[in-house]
Protein backbone atom coordinates (compact mmCIF):
# COMPACT_ATOMS: atom_id res chain seq x y z
CA UNK A 1 0.00 0.00 0.00
CA UNK A 2 1.53 3.40 -0.96
CA UNK A 3 1.81 6.57 1.49
CA UNK A 4 -0.89 8.22 -0.70
CA UNK A 5 -3.63 5.36 -0.50
CA UNK A 6 -2.67 5.27 3.74
CA UNK A 7 -3.35 9.23 3.89
CA UNK A 8 -6.57 8.61 1.45
CA UNK A 9 -7.85 5.68 3.33
CA UNK A 10 -7.12 8.03 6.75
CA UNK A 11 -9.22 10.47 5.39
CA UNK A 12 -6.48 13.48 4.64
CA UNK A 13 -8.36 13.93 1.26
CA UNK A 14 -11.58 14.88 2.66
CA UNK A 15 -11.32 16.12 6.33
CA UNK A 16 -11.68 20.03 7.14
CA UNK A 17 -9.83 20.61 10.26
CA UNK A 18 -8.67 23.74 12.27
CA UNK A 19 -5.68 25.52 11.42
CA UNK A 20 -4.58 25.63 14.96
CA UNK A 21 -3.58 28.90 15.57
CA UNK A 22 -5.38 28.74 19.04
CA UNK A 23 -6.57 26.18 21.53
CA UNK A 24 -9.48 26.38 21.89
CA UNK A 25 -10.16 27.59 18.40
CA UNK A 26 -11.89 31.20 17.75
CA UNK A 27 -15.57 29.25 17.26
CA UNK A 28 -15.70 28.03 20.31
CA UNK A 29 -15.02 31.58 22.06
CA UNK A 30 -17.98 32.94 24.59
CA UNK A 31 -19.65 36.00 25.17
CA UNK A 32 -19.43 35.01 28.78
CA UNK A 33 -16.08 36.93 28.93
CA UNK A 34 -16.41 40.51 30.11
CA UNK A 35 -14.22 43.54 29.69
CA UNK A 36 -13.66 43.19 33.30
CA UNK A 37 -11.70 40.20 33.24
CA UNK A 38 -9.82 41.43 30.47
CA UNK A 39 -8.84 44.28 32.20
CA UNK A 40 -7.95 42.24 35.51
CA UNK A 41 -6.25 40.25 33.33
CA UNK A 42 -4.12 43.26 31.64
CA UNK A 43 -3.19 44.88 35.31
CA UNK A 44 -1.90 41.34 36.82
CA UNK A 45 0.56 41.42 33.76
CA UNK A 46 4.10 41.05 35.35
CA UNK A 47 5.91 44.21 34.28
CA UNK A 48 9.53 42.68 34.18
CA UNK A 49 8.12 40.29 30.65
CA UNK A 50 8.26 42.38 28.04
CA UNK A 51 4.44 41.89 25.57
CA UNK A 52 3.58 41.56 22.20
CA UNK A 53 1.13 43.83 20.65
CA UNK A 54 -0.95 43.13 17.41
CA UNK A 55 -2.39 46.25 15.53
CA UNK A 56 -4.92 45.28 13.27
CA UNK A 57 -6.32 47.53 10.05
CA UNK A 58 -9.31 45.97 8.61
CA UNK A 59 -9.40 48.21 5.68
CA UNK A 60 -8.37 47.56 1.88
CA UNK A 61 -7.62 49.83 -1.50
CA UNK A 62 -9.48 46.74 -3.08
CA UNK A 63 -11.04 43.53 -1.72
CA UNK A 64 -9.13 40.46 -3.02
CA UNK A 65 -11.45 37.33 -3.66
CA UNK A 66 -9.28 35.00 -1.90
CA UNK A 67 -9.17 36.36 1.05
CA UNK A 68 -11.35 35.10 3.81
CA UNK A 69 -9.87 38.11 6.79
CA UNK A 70 -12.28 40.16 7.97
CA UNK A 71 -11.62 43.58 5.72
CA UNK A 72 -13.57 46.28 4.19
CA UNK A 73 -13.08 48.09 0.84
CA UNK A 74 -12.34 51.89 0.68
CA UNK A 75 -11.50 54.32 -1.82
CA UNK A 76 -10.49 57.39 0.42
CA UNK A 77 -8.23 57.52 3.71
CA UNK A 78 -10.97 59.47 5.57
CA UNK A 79 -12.63 56.31 7.20
CA UNK A 80 -8.94 55.25 7.63
CA UNK A 81 -8.13 58.33 9.25
CA UNK A 82 -11.20 58.09 12.23
CA UNK A 83 -10.25 54.22 12.74
CA UNK A 84 -7.00 55.52 13.62
CA UNK A 85 -8.03 58.30 15.99
CA UNK A 86 -10.40 55.30 17.58
CA UNK A 87 -7.06 53.02 17.68
CA UNK A 88 -5.24 55.88 19.46
CA UNK A 89 -8.04 56.04 22.01
CA UNK A 90 -7.70 52.10 22.67
CA UNK A 91 -4.06 52.19 23.05
CA UNK A 92 -4.91 55.14 26.03
CA UNK A 93 -7.45 51.96 27.57
CA UNK A 94 -4.71 49.84 27.05
CA UNK A 95 -1.81 52.09 28.75
CA UNK A 96 -4.44 52.78 31.81
CA UNK A 97 -4.34 48.78 32.49
CA UNK A 98 -1.00 48.03 31.69
CA UNK A 99 1.50 47.62 34.87
CA UNK A 100 4.00 50.49 35.03
CA UNK A 101 7.36 49.40 33.21
CA UNK A 102 6.41 46.67 30.93
CA UNK A 103 7.91 47.07 27.66
CA UNK A 104 6.75 46.13 23.85
CA UNK A 105 9.11 42.81 22.40
CA UNK A 106 7.18 42.35 19.49
CA UNK A 107 4.95 44.73 17.40
CA UNK A 108 3.05 43.74 14.25
CA UNK A 109 0.90 45.63 11.77
CA UNK A 110 -1.68 43.18 9.97
CA UNK A 111 -4.97 43.48 8.10
CA UNK A 112 -6.51 44.43 5.70
CA UNK A 113 -3.60 46.41 4.38
CA UNK A 114 -1.95 48.54 7.03
CA UNK A 115 0.36 50.39 3.93
CA UNK A 116 -2.99 51.77 3.37
CA UNK A 117 -1.84 54.63 6.05
CA UNK A 118 0.01 57.55 4.45
CA UNK A 119 3.11 58.53 6.03
CA UNK A 120 1.57 61.03 8.81
CA UNK A 121 -0.94 58.43 9.93
CA UNK A 122 1.98 55.65 10.04
CA UNK A 123 3.96 58.64 12.33
CA UNK A 124 1.27 59.20 13.89
CA UNK A 125 0.02 55.42 15.19
CA UNK A 126 3.33 54.78 16.31
CA UNK A 127 3.58 57.67 18.50
CA UNK A 128 0.55 56.20 20.00
CA UNK A 129 1.88 52.61 20.54
CA UNK A 130 5.11 53.53 22.14
CA UNK A 131 3.22 56.05 24.45
CA UNK A 132 1.58 52.83 25.95
CA UNK A 133 4.96 51.09 26.25
CA UNK A 134 9.04 51.46 25.14
CA UNK A 135 10.46 49.30 22.82
CA UNK A 136 12.31 46.51 24.80
CA UNK A 137 16.02 45.60 23.64
CA UNK A 138 16.10 43.59 20.10
CA UNK A 139 12.35 44.13 19.46
CA UNK A 140 10.43 43.07 16.69
CA UNK A 141 8.54 45.35 14.50
CA UNK A 142 6.73 43.91 11.70
CA UNK A 143 4.26 45.45 9.41
CA UNK A 144 1.87 43.77 6.53
CA UNK A 145 2.83 45.07 3.30
CA UNK A 146 0.87 45.08 -0.07
CA UNK A 147 2.99 45.77 -3.04
CA UNK A 148 0.22 47.52 -5.06
CA UNK A 149 0.00 49.78 -2.11
CA UNK A 150 3.22 51.09 -0.79
CA UNK A 151 5.49 53.86 -1.91
CA UNK A 152 8.75 55.99 -0.96
CA UNK A 153 7.11 58.08 1.31
CA UNK A 154 5.49 55.04 3.16
CA UNK A 155 8.51 53.25 3.25
CA UNK A 156 10.19 56.43 4.88
CA UNK A 157 8.07 56.56 7.45
CA UNK A 158 7.97 52.91 9.03
CA UNK A 159 11.36 53.39 8.51
CA UNK A 160 12.19 55.75 10.77
CA UNK A 161 9.32 54.28 12.97
CA UNK A 162 11.45 51.14 13.65
CA UNK A 163 10.03 48.95 11.25
CA UNK A 164 12.57 45.79 11.25
CA UNK A 165 10.99 42.76 9.56
CA UNK A 166 7.95 43.34 6.42
CA UNK A 167 5.83 40.87 5.50
CA UNK A 168 4.60 40.63 1.63
CA UNK A 169 2.06 38.91 0.41
CA UNK A 170 2.81 37.42 -2.81
CA UNK A 171 -0.10 34.33 -3.59
CA UNK A 172 0.59 33.68 -7.14
CA UNK A 173 2.89 35.54 -10.09
CA UNK A 174 1.08 33.69 -12.84
CA UNK A 175 -1.18 36.72 -14.70
CA UNK A 176 -4.56 34.29 -15.41
CA UNK A 177 -4.63 32.38 -11.79
CA UNK A 178 -4.29 36.64 -10.21
CA UNK A 179 -7.12 37.51 -12.72
CA UNK A 180 -9.24 34.71 -11.57
CA UNK A 181 -8.48 35.37 -7.52
CA UNK A 182 -8.83 39.09 -7.92
CA UNK A 183 -5.73 40.45 -6.68
CA UNK A 184 -3.59 41.80 -9.96
CA UNK A 185 0.52 42.35 -8.34
CA UNK A 186 2.92 41.86 -11.05
CA UNK A 187 6.33 40.12 -10.26
CA UNK A 188 8.12 43.98 -10.85
CA UNK A 189 5.92 45.30 -8.43
CA UNK A 190 6.85 42.98 -6.09
CA UNK A 191 10.34 43.58 -6.49
CA UNK A 192 10.45 47.12 -6.44
CA UNK A 193 8.86 46.74 -2.75
CA UNK A 194 11.25 44.37 -1.94
CA UNK A 195 14.53 46.60 -2.77
CA UNK A 196 12.81 49.64 -1.14
CA UNK A 197 12.67 47.54 2.01
CA UNK A 198 15.96 46.35 1.62
CA UNK A 199 17.58 49.97 0.36
CA UNK A 200 16.08 51.23 3.94
CA UNK A 201 17.73 48.88 5.89
CA UNK A 202 15.02 46.51 6.48
CA UNK A 203 16.94 43.15 6.13
CA UNK A 204 14.36 40.47 7.57
CA UNK A 205 11.64 39.57 4.77
CA UNK A 206 8.52 37.45 5.21
CA UNK A 207 7.00 36.31 2.38
CA UNK A 208 3.41 34.78 1.51
CA UNK A 209 2.16 32.19 -0.88
CA UNK A 210 -0.90 29.74 -1.56
CA UNK A 211 -1.23 26.75 -3.19
CA UNK A 212 -4.43 25.13 -4.24
CA UNK A 213 -5.49 28.07 -6.20
CA UNK A 214 -8.00 27.87 -9.03
CA UNK A 215 -5.72 26.89 -12.20
CA UNK A 216 -2.57 26.22 -10.30
CA UNK A 217 -0.84 23.30 -11.77
CA UNK A 218 2.53 22.20 -11.09
CA UNK A 219 4.48 23.92 -13.23
CA UNK A 220 2.64 27.24 -12.75
CA UNK A 221 3.30 26.95 -8.89
CA UNK A 222 6.87 25.92 -10.02
CA UNK A 223 7.41 28.93 -11.88
CA UNK A 224 6.17 30.96 -9.01
CA UNK A 225 8.37 29.61 -6.35
CA UNK A 226 11.20 30.04 -8.49
CA UNK A 227 10.43 34.01 -8.78
CA UNK A 228 9.53 33.98 -5.49
CA UNK A 229 12.95 32.45 -4.35
CA UNK A 230 14.76 35.15 -6.56
CA UNK A 231 13.47 37.82 -4.18
CA UNK A 232 15.73 35.90 -1.58
CA UNK A 233 12.68 36.01 1.37
CA UNK A 234 14.00 34.95 4.94
CA UNK A 235 10.86 33.15 5.23
CA UNK A 236 8.20 31.60 3.38
CA UNK A 237 4.65 31.05 4.37
CA UNK A 238 3.40 28.21 1.98
CA UNK A 239 -0.38 28.54 2.88
CA UNK A 240 -3.10 26.40 1.71
CA UNK A 241 -5.84 28.22 -0.26
CA UNK A 242 -9.15 27.75 2.19
CA UNK A 243 -12.25 27.88 -0.27
CA UNK A 244 -14.75 28.94 2.30
CA UNK A 245 -17.16 31.25 0.50
CA UNK A 246 -19.81 30.25 3.43
CA UNK A 247 -17.65 32.20 5.19
CA UNK A 248 -16.36 35.00 3.05
CA UNK A 249 -18.95 35.87 0.49
CA UNK A 250 -16.18 37.65 -2.00
CA UNK A 251 -14.78 33.95 -2.49
CA UNK A 252 -18.43 33.02 -4.69
CA UNK A 253 -16.25 35.25 -7.26
CA UNK A 254 -13.73 32.18 -7.33
CA UNK A 255 -14.92 29.61 -10.12
CA UNK A 256 -15.27 26.06 -7.86
CA UNK A 257 -14.36 23.95 -10.90
CA UNK A 258 -11.19 25.26 -11.33
CA UNK A 259 -9.88 24.25 -8.19
CA UNK A 260 -7.78 21.22 -7.86
CA UNK A 261 -8.70 18.90 -6.24
CA UNK A 262 -7.58 17.58 -2.40
CA UNK A 263 -4.84 15.48 -4.33
CA UNK A 264 -3.72 17.76 -6.51
CA UNK A 265 -3.66 20.44 -3.98
CA UNK A 266 -0.96 17.97 -1.96
CA UNK A 267 1.18 17.57 -5.45
CA UNK A 268 0.99 21.12 -5.15
CA UNK A 269 2.16 21.55 -2.25
CA UNK A 270 5.14 19.25 -2.71
CA UNK A 271 6.41 20.44 -5.32
CA UNK A 272 6.71 23.99 -4.02
CA UNK A 273 8.54 22.01 -0.31
CA UNK A 274 10.91 20.22 -2.85
CA UNK A 275 11.73 23.77 -4.31
CA UNK A 276 12.43 25.84 -1.31
CA UNK A 277 14.68 22.69 0.30
CA UNK A 278 16.40 22.81 -3.08
CA UNK A 279 17.24 26.37 -2.39
CA UNK A 280 18.64 25.64 1.12
CA UNK A 281 15.39 26.47 3.22
CA UNK A 282 14.08 24.58 6.24
CA UNK A 283 11.03 23.09 6.61
CA UNK A 284 9.10 24.70 9.90
CA UNK A 285 6.48 23.21 10.82
CA UNK A 286 3.72 21.88 8.49
CA UNK A 287 3.76 25.09 5.73
CA UNK A 288 6.99 27.85 6.71
CA UNK A 289 10.26 27.40 5.27
CA UNK A 290 13.17 29.50 6.68
CA UNK A 291 16.47 29.98 5.66
CA UNK A 292 19.54 28.63 8.15
CA UNK A 293 20.12 31.06 10.52
CA UNK A 294 16.69 32.87 10.48
CA UNK A 295 15.59 33.34 13.79
CA UNK A 296 12.49 30.92 12.85
CA UNK A 297 14.99 28.20 11.81
CA UNK A 298 16.47 28.83 15.21
CA UNK A 299 13.63 28.26 17.32
CA UNK A 300 12.21 25.38 15.20
CA UNK A 301 15.81 23.52 15.67
CA UNK A 302 16.25 24.35 19.35
CA UNK A 303 12.40 23.29 20.90
CA UNK A 304 11.35 26.96 21.24
CA UNK A 305 9.19 27.29 17.81
CA UNK A 306 5.45 28.58 18.99
CA UNK A 307 2.65 29.26 17.16
CA UNK A 308 -0.32 32.02 17.42
CA UNK A 309 -3.24 33.98 15.28
CA UNK A 310 -0.30 35.12 12.90
CA UNK A 311 0.94 31.23 12.58
CA UNK A 312 4.33 30.15 13.42
CA UNK A 313 6.79 32.66 14.94
CA UNK A 314 9.81 32.82 17.11
CA UNK A 315 8.03 35.33 19.56
CA UNK A 316 9.19 34.80 22.83
CA UNK A 317 6.31 37.01 24.91
CA UNK A 318 3.36 35.01 26.69
CA UNK A 319 0.84 37.65 26.21
CA UNK A 320 -0.08 39.19 23.15
CA UNK A 321 -2.98 42.20 23.68
CA UNK A 322 -4.66 42.76 20.17
CA UNK A 323 -6.00 46.35 19.38
CA UNK A 324 -8.19 47.34 16.86
CA UNK A 325 -11.53 45.51 15.31
CA UNK A 326 -12.30 41.67 15.26
CA UNK A 327 -8.15 41.30 16.97
CA UNK A 328 -7.51 38.46 19.48
CA UNK A 329 -5.66 38.77 22.29
CA UNK A 330 -4.18 36.41 24.36
CA UNK A 331 -3.06 36.01 27.94
CA UNK A 332 -2.28 33.26 30.57
CA UNK A 333 -5.59 33.39 31.51
CA UNK A 334 -7.35 33.20 28.01
CA UNK A 335 -8.39 35.11 24.88
CA UNK A 336 -10.42 37.69 24.28
CA UNK A 337 -11.42 39.07 21.14
CA UNK A 338 -12.58 42.67 20.24
CA UNK A 339 -15.91 43.43 18.60
CA UNK A 340 -15.65 42.31 14.86
CA UNK A 341 -18.08 45.05 13.35
CA UNK A 342 -15.85 48.57 12.95
CA UNK A 343 -18.92 50.41 13.61
CA UNK A 344 -19.67 48.48 16.94
CA UNK A 345 -15.91 48.70 17.84
CA UNK A 346 -15.48 52.58 17.53
CA UNK A 347 -18.76 53.01 19.33
CA UNK A 348 -17.75 50.86 22.30
CA UNK A 349 -14.00 52.43 22.46
CA UNK A 350 -15.39 56.16 21.90
CA UNK A 351 -17.66 55.21 24.98
CA UNK A 352 -14.83 54.59 26.92
CA UNK A 353 -14.74 50.73 26.60
CA UNK A 354 -12.43 48.10 26.47
CA UNK A 355 -14.08 46.81 23.34
CA UNK A 356 -14.22 42.68 24.34
CA UNK A 357 -17.14 41.32 22.44
CA UNK A 358 -15.93 37.49 23.14
CA UNK A 359 -13.11 35.10 24.38
CA UNK A 360 -12.71 32.41 26.78
CA UNK A 361 -11.12 31.63 30.12
CA UNK A 362 -9.09 28.60 30.35
CA UNK A 363 -9.29 25.79 31.93
CA UNK A 364 -6.65 23.06 33.04
CA UNK A 365 -7.42 20.97 30.97
CA UNK A 366 -6.85 23.85 28.04
CA UNK A 367 -3.70 24.48 28.78
CA UNK A 368 -2.74 20.78 28.75
CA UNK A 369 -4.52 19.99 25.29
CA UNK A 370 -3.54 23.06 24.08
CA UNK A 371 0.39 22.64 24.75
CA UNK A 372 0.13 18.89 23.54
CA UNK A 373 -1.41 20.25 19.78
CA UNK A 374 1.13 23.29 19.88
CA UNK A 375 3.52 20.50 20.39
CA UNK A 376 2.74 18.58 17.55
CA UNK A 377 2.22 21.33 15.33
CA UNK A 378 5.22 23.02 15.77
CA UNK A 379 7.89 19.98 16.44
CA UNK A 380 5.06 16.74 15.46
CA UNK A 381 6.16 15.29 18.88
CA UNK A 382 4.84 15.51 22.22
CA UNK A 383 7.65 14.43 25.26
CA UNK A 384 6.35 13.21 28.30
CA UNK A 385 8.72 15.26 30.06
CA UNK A 386 7.42 18.54 28.96
CA UNK A 387 4.08 17.38 30.11
CA UNK A 388 4.73 16.48 33.16
CA UNK A 389 6.96 19.09 34.59
CA UNK A 390 4.45 21.86 33.14
CA UNK A 391 0.99 19.99 34.19
CA UNK A 392 1.88 17.31 36.54
CA UNK A 393 0.10 14.57 33.80
CA UNK A 394 1.43 11.09 34.89
CA UNK A 395 2.52 8.38 33.15
CA UNK A 396 -0.94 6.19 32.84
CA UNK A 397 -2.76 9.47 31.19
CA UNK A 398 0.12 9.91 28.83
CA UNK A 399 0.35 6.17 28.33
CA UNK A 400 -3.18 6.94 27.47
CA UNK A 401 -3.38 9.68 24.91
CA UNK A 402 -0.35 7.46 23.05
CA UNK A 403 -2.34 4.52 22.45
CA UNK A 404 -5.77 6.40 21.69
CA UNK A 405 -4.09 8.85 19.15
CA UNK A 406 -1.97 5.57 17.68
CA UNK A 407 -4.50 3.55 17.43
CA UNK A 408 -6.68 6.31 15.10
CA UNK A 409 -3.47 6.74 13.18
CA UNK A 410 -1.94 2.97 12.49
CA UNK A 411 1.41 3.49 11.17
CA UNK A 412 1.94 7.05 11.32
CA UNK A 413 2.81 7.82 14.82
CA UNK A 414 6.15 6.28 16.71
CA UNK A 415 4.91 6.33 20.66
CA UNK A 416 6.55 5.51 23.58
CA UNK A 417 6.55 6.05 27.46
CA UNK A 418 8.91 8.92 26.19
CA UNK A 419 7.25 10.61 23.48
CA UNK A 420 4.66 10.83 20.63
CA UNK A 421 5.99 11.36 17.38
CA UNK A 422 4.76 12.00 13.68
CA UNK A 423 6.77 9.84 11.34
CA UNK A 424 7.78 11.87 8.41
CA UNK A 425 5.81 10.29 5.66
CA UNK A 426 2.37 11.52 8.21
CA UNK A 427 3.46 15.45 8.08
CA UNK A 428 0.18 15.77 6.10
CA UNK A 429 -1.83 14.23 8.57
CA UNK A 430 -0.52 16.81 11.09
CA UNK A 431 -3.86 19.02 11.66
CA UNK A 432 -5.54 16.40 11.76
CA UNK A 433 -3.46 13.94 14.40
CA UNK A 434 -3.53 17.16 16.52
CA UNK A 435 -7.20 17.35 16.13
CA UNK A 436 -7.59 14.15 17.68
CA UNK A 437 -6.84 15.68 21.27
CA UNK A 438 -9.44 18.40 20.80
CA UNK A 439 -12.30 17.84 22.81
CA UNK A 440 -14.11 20.93 21.62
CA UNK A 441 -17.38 19.74 19.49
CA UNK A 442 -16.33 20.67 15.77
CA UNK A 443 -18.22 21.79 12.38
CA UNK A 444 -16.56 20.67 9.60
CA UNK A 445 -17.77 23.83 7.48
CA UNK A 446 -16.11 25.93 10.22
CA UNK A 447 -12.68 24.81 9.05
CA UNK A 448 -10.24 24.23 5.77
CA UNK A 449 -8.89 21.28 4.12
CA UNK A 450 -6.94 19.18 6.07
CA UNK A 451 -4.13 19.08 3.02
Amino acid sequence: MTIHTQLRNLGLFDARVPRYTSYPTAPHFSTDLTATQVSSWMTHLDPSVPISLYVHVPFCRRLCWFCACRTQGTSTLSPVAAYIETLKLELKLVKNRLPEGIQIGHLHWGGGTPTLLDAGMIADLTAAIKDVAPFAPNYEFSVEIDPNEIDDDRLDALAQAGMNRASIGVQDFDPEIQNTIGRLQTYEVTKAAVDGLRARGIKSLNADILYGLPGQTRERIADSVNKLLSLSPDRVALFGYAHVPWVARRQSMIPTDALPTPQERLELFNVARDLFAMDGYADIGIDHFARHGDGLEIAARSGKLRRNFQGYTDDKCQTMIGVGASSIAKYADGYAQNAPATSDYQKRVRAGELPISKGHAFTAEDHLRGRIIEALMCDFRVDYRDLAARFGLNQFDFDAFAASVDAAFPKMLKVSQATIKIREHARPLTRMIARHFDTYAMAQAQHSSAV
